[in-house]
């Protein structure tokens, strides 16, 4: 066992350089920026699933060729952790464990800061980022929700304030027919209203279409999206200024359903995996 986790301070300065890893879903997103918006940006989204673990190094090596950058000039990796796919988050903890360990200098022997951002949260926030872009006005709630397979999703809810998204509860599992209930025990009505409407947004609304038909939820307005690196690159600024980057040994996928989640010892073969493919694929350090 190693010590509890404890947070990284990072460097701070105008224009951070970050790497953003988001494979809780069958879509692969990697994007390189400062997190500052209207700020460069270079970012690819592809096919994900199970190839991600052999696209995903060669990807991030592309990038930052792209942008100039090496490896041990970033200031923080960031990765969705889940929940979501569990293939998906053990590839992209792994490969973040990986980058950070092989960027390590004098200067930062245990690597490159890491920074675990809940992949409901990157949902939530592209879905702010979304509305942003169509001129419209933000929705008082955002509640996240995440097609989890055997019939049932994964589901969060976030405020929309002046200083950006803030978690309501934590993520859980909801099966469609109970989203009425969940929206009434995890959205306090004084923050609906005339002025204050809720959003739904993920990837749930064609997959259990049917099921929701019926639902009060379905007089809320919808938004397809997903969890996205550049949404990742728009949070960390501000998850990193509150001290939620860890060391890289620290970084945990978020499961939800435990049961399935692969143990310490399957976590640390990946990471070591993705280490050792890193060097062989020539990933600047």
């Amino acid at each position: 066992m190693h010590a509890p986790t404890q947070a990284i301070a990072v460097a701070s300065r105008s224009s951070p350089r970050l790497l953003a890893i988001e494979t809780s879903t069958d879509t692969l997103s990697v994007a390189l920026g400062s997190g500052v918006r209207g700020g460069p940006l270079w970012q690819h989204t592809g096919p994900g699933g199970a190839q991600a673990s052999t696209t995903l190094l060669p990807l991030v090596r592309d990038l930052l060729d792209q942008a100039g950058w090496a490896l041990h000039e970033l200031d923080a990796v960031v990765f969705g952790r889940g929940p979501g796919s569990f293939t998906g988050l053990r590839t992209a903890c792994a490969v973040a464990q990986g980058l950070a360990y092989g960027a390590q200098t004098a200067e930062r022997p245990t690597g490159v800061p890491v920074l675990p951002v809940d992949s409901l949260l990157a949902l939530a926030e592209q879905a702010r980022l979304d509305v942003l872009d169509a001129g419209q006005p933000l929705p008082g709630v955002i509640v996240a929700l995440l097609d989890a397979r055997m019939n049932e999703m994964y589901a969060a809810p976030y405020t929309c304030t002046d200083q950006g998204l803030r978690p309501l509860l934590p993520p859980r599992l909801c099966a469609p027919p109970d989203l009425d209930a969940y929206l009434a025990q995890a959205v306090p009505a004084t923050l609906l209203g005339p002025n204050s409407a809720g959003l739904l947004a993920g990837n749930v609304f064609a997959v259990y279409g049917e099921q929701l038909a019926g639902s009060a939820a379905v007089r809320w307005p919808t938004r397809t999206a997903l969890p996205t690196a550049q949404a990742l690159l728009s949070l960390a600024p501000g998850l990193l200024a509150a001290g939620a980057a860890v060391a890289a040994r620290d970084a945990l996928p978020l499961y939800v359903r435990d049961q399935v989640a692969k143990t310490t010892d399957e976590r640390e073969q990946l990471r070591q995996q993705a280490l050792a493919q890193a060097a062989a694929d020539g990933v600047r350090a």
